[in-house]
């Protein structure tokens, strides 16, 4: 099993959302790297840790995990959608994504300031200078560690 750490503007979608949903596919993720972790190194049963980002705080709202392997990103064929690619197409899609499901939301919320305040967490990659992905990989002393700070 592996880890991850997926970012989401809470007013796009949050971990409540999420909650009230069950699943949801990680859509519009147009960042090479986050698409490459989804498609080829996640898999089914992987846990995520549900980051608020560009919140106030932004931080880590709860878990999910990873419930269907990657597929092709639909908005990237939708003329109407904001992450539409004109050059992907069905026979061979530039995007892909997983599905996510809900696992729990935390009863703490641990801002990013939380996360910098405890040392055990220094080399997590969330809290490395210039990263910014969505999409990024998490070691799991890490998220032992922010599970247990989110009261789960």
């Amino acid at each position: 099993m592996k880890y991850w750490l997926m970012k989401s503007e809470p007013d796009v979608y949050s971990i409540d959302t999420l909650k009230k949903d069950g699943t949801t596919w990680w859509e519009g993720v147009r960042n090479y790297q986050a698409r490459n972790f989804m498609s080829k190194e996640m898999s089914v049963g992987d846990l995520v840790l549900f980051y608020h980002s560009n919140a106030e705080p932004s931080g880590v709202a709860g878990i999910a995990k990873v419930s269907k392997a990657a597929a092709p990103d639909k908005t990237q064929f939708d003329k109407k959608s904001e992450y539409f690619d004109a050059k992907a197409t069905k026979e061979k899609p530039n995007w892909f994504c997983v599905e996510v499901e809900f696992v729990a939301k935390f009863k703490n919320f641990i801002s990013l300031s939380d996360l910098r305040d405890n040392e055990k967490l220094a080399d997590m990659v969330v809290l490395q200078k210039g990263s910014r992905l969505s999409v990024q990989p998490v070691d799991k002393k890490h998220f032992d560690i922010v599970k247990k700070m989110g009261g789960v």
